[in-house]
């Protein structure tokens, strides 16, 4: 005997194809890569509103960007997963073949899921979340399909998630703090508010491609002395005449790329502080700004996201091997105690080592992977510091970028330039090793 389907069946029914109808009609709204450029934005801004070091900040970026990318591949066969190339990365979970997935949705929610996990301010990332899902619900995709793709999101964010648990970073949390050595050739804390030294431990993380954080261990900085027919000498007085002779040029490029996330201003008996992107997260926009310029697909994006996060997360652990092992005084401190006690720098000295440059380091990385992937003439016109009150420059290059933050530093008056000639070589020694080690699909994108 023949049931008859009720009226409720039926409308169940014309529903659930109206609405899967409605998300196939809407799907390339779903694989959009401004989607995950806007996440990686409130990401960004997150970092900067919690005041995060440089160092930690690298880290907060590339985790959730490899997590996104490892959900994605399920979409693009022809991408290789970062398991078994990452120090200790493997078995990352696969999902039901015989399923239907948005893996976009999916990569955004471990993208998310991860990010949400690394910062303090969790509530911005849950409200955003909620924002961002009702708008992607809003364009027809079944329940079914949805919540699927956010249990296969959140199963590779919590792989992810139990693997950076082992990279060292908790330990590093109860090291000692650096004991300030007394000999002039010694980094001390620097004014205004003689902070701690950041990091000191740094290069204790696991580092993701390169062998070690000593790897490439560069040149040592000249010998520290006072007498005027020496290299350190010259290097001293080379900062302090461009740091009294600034022109209007160079004001606006140490500027430009000064990234320094927690600035203070003190105005007699009161204090306030300015926040500001890291000199990683200015690299990590400039990603932004050339992977919308060049039109490519989310997964191309997501991929270029993640190989530049890779590299900064290297570089700086490379760099700060560096700063902690030769541990050199900053300019400002051997100005003022041996030549000029008024002598202020353009820019407020950070809380680390001179040597090397960090600028130098993670510009030169980042650029020489940008330009692997974009080419090396890719113009682009930077706007990273347009939010912050600063004008847009141009360049014609990656490299030509990254040699400007890099000469920036000693414009602002906080580096010698052996520690910016010296850092670009070590900068570009990481970015050519995580190139040459890292197979993940063809090396050139399709820029439309």
């Amino acid at each position: 005997m023949l049931r008859k389907v009720s009226a409720l069946s039926i409308f169940i029914i014309l529903f659930s194809c109206s609405t899967y109808d409605k998300y196939k009609n809407n799907i390339e709204y779903y694989e959009d890569s401004q989607l995950f450029r806007k996440s990686m934005k409130k990401l960004s801004d997150i970092i900067v509103y919690d005041i995060f070091s440089p160092p930690v900040a690298s880290r907060i970026y590339v985790y959730p960007t490899i997590a996104a990318y490892e959900v994605l591949i399920n979409d693009n066969p022809s991408y290789k997963s970062f398991s078994g190339q990452l120090s200790d990365l493997d078995n990352i979970p696969k999902p039901d073949i015989n399923l239907e997935y948005s893996f976009p949705l999916a990569s955004i929610h471990a993208f998310l899921t991860v990010g949400k996990d690394l910062i303090f301010s969790e509530n911005k990332i849950i409200e955003f979340q909620k924002n961002l899902y009702d708008e992607l619900k809003s364009k027809g995709i079944p329940n079914d399909i949805y919540n699927r793709s956010i249990s296969y999101g959140e199963k590779v964010a919590r792989h992810i998630m139990d693997w950076y648990a082992n990279d060292n970073y908790k330990e590093t949390r109860s090291f000692p703090k650096y004991t300030i050595l007394r000999e002039d050739v010694y980094w001390k804390p620097t004014p205004p508010d003689y902070m701690e030294g950041i990091e000191p431990h740094w290069d204790k993380i696991r580092t993701l491609i390169v062998d070690s954080s000593n790897q490439f261990v560069i040149k040592p900085p000249p010998e520290f002395s006072l007498n005027s027919d020496t290299k350190f000498y010259d290097d001293i007085m080379e900062v302090y005449d461009i740091g009294i002779n600034l022109t209007d040029e160079q004001k606006e490029i140490a500027s430009f790329w000064d990234c320094n996330p927690y600035v203070t201003h003190h105005r007699g008996h009161a204090m306030f502080a300015t926040k500001k992107i890291s000199p990683g997260g200015h690299w990590i926009q400039i990603t932004s700004l050339v992977t919308r310029d060049a039109n490519l697909s989310l997964m191309e994006t997501i991929k270029t996201y993640a190989m530049v996060s890779i590299g900064l997360f290297d570089a700086f652990i490379v760099c700060w091997d560096e700063k902690w092992r030769s541990i050199l005084v900053r300019p400002e401190t051997v100005i003022n105690q041996y030549f000029d006690e008024d002598w202020i720098p353009f820019l407020q000295t950070p809380p680390f080592p001179e040597y090397t440059s960090g600028h130098s380091v993670i510009s030169r990385t980042s650029a020489v992977i940008l330009t692997a992937l974009l080419g090396n003439k890719f113009e682009f016109f930077d706007t990273s510091e347009s939010e912050y009150g600063l004008p847009p420059r141009s360049f014609g290059s990656f490299i030509e970028a990254s040699d400007e933050a890099a000469v920036s530093r000693i414009y602002g008056g906080i580096h010698y330039m052996p520690s910016i000639t010296y850092g670009i070589e070590q900068g570009e020694k990481v970015g050519k090793f995580v190139l040459d080690n890292i197979d993940i699909s063809n090396t050139a994108l399709t820029i439309k």
